[in-house]
């Protein structure tokens, strides 16, 4: 078996194994951010790993330790249990250690014997930013598209938007891409890709909303917003791994490199579907 075909297969077996896992995740509430904690964890230990290979520092376990608690934060916010004033204390606890473990990551440089506090403090922290916030934000997607509690199809369909706008990008590109998006970081995507990734989320954003009985203008908006950013996030990590030097930010997912590379437009997109979300339910679009 050649490289190329034994590479081509560990790839198929590697993405349908992930594809099982995630589909099964998504089957309750509780498995569900039980996998937004994993791609968390783990996609901040890569991060902090692509960071030292730039000679920066992190403090990996305290930044780890701020991200999880932050991400504890936002689901006893997000949960719906007996005992409001349990869950609302428990949050405000949580938030307080929270910001205790943010600020101990600037006192501990004055104990070691670095040469470049800021450095590491600064990429300690943007793994919290960039990693850790928005899979924290992405525990209330689905309940907000929703509106009256966990149903999987909402995240699932979420997640096949960022998918389809990933793999439409890739056939059109590979295909009639000639003008070069992003070159310096990325050499191989191309415009054409570019706005090909978006009618593919476009459309799995109408089928999403005719699956569900949802209005077309909330879907087709939220597969717009995702498309574009997950365009960002996917260069964005690759600018990061430029620097660093390396192809893949990990090599936890065979043929598919680290959770960063599979998760970045997931990851990026975050932030900007839940303003998103939050608008569209100020116009009475939810």
């Amino acid at each position: 078996m050649s490289d190329k075909l034994k590479n081509f297969v560990v790839r198929t077996l590697s993405g349908a194994v992930l594809l099982a896992v995630v589909l099964a995740a998504s089957m309750s509430f509780e498995t569900y951010w039980m996998l937004l904690l994993t791609i968390a964890a783990v996609g901040m230990w890569e991060f902090y790993m692509i960071a030292e290979a730039v000679e920066c520092f992190p403090r990996k376990i305290l930044g780890m330790a701020a991200g999880i608690t932050l991400f504890a934060t936002a689901l006893l916010v997000a949960v719906r249990i007996e005992g409001i004033a349990f869950v609302a204390t428990s949050a405000i606890a949580s938030f307080a250690l929270f910001l205790v473990l943010l600020f101990a990551i600037f006192a501990v440089e004055l104990f070691t014997a670095s040469e470049y506090p800021l450095r590491n403090v600064a990429s300690t922290m943007l793994g919290i930013l960039y990693v850790a916030v928005p899979m924290s934000l992405m525990i209330f997607i689905p309940l907000l598209l929703s509106g009256c509690g966990w149903s999987p199809w909402y995240f699932l369909f979420y997640l096949f938007i960022v998918w389809g706008n990933d793999v439409f990008a890739y056939l059109v590109g590979i295909t009639l891409g000639r003008h070069r998006l992003c070159e310096r970081i990325s050499p191989k995507k191309s415009w054409e890709g570019f706005f090909g990734g978006i009618v593919g989320a476009l459309a799995v954003g109408a089928i999403a909303a005719y699956c569900l009985g949802d209005s077309y203008v909330l879907w087709l908006g939220l597969a717009a917003v995702v498309a574009i950013t997950s365009v960002v996030g996917d260069l964005v990590e690759s600018m990061f791994k430029r620097e660093a030097g390396i192809k893949d930010s990990g090599s936890i997912l065979p043929g598919h490199g680290g959770v960063l590379d599979r998760f970045d437009a997931l990851i990026y997109s975050a932030p900007f579907a839940l303003v998103y979300l939050i608008i569209a339910e100020s116009l009475k679009l939810l």
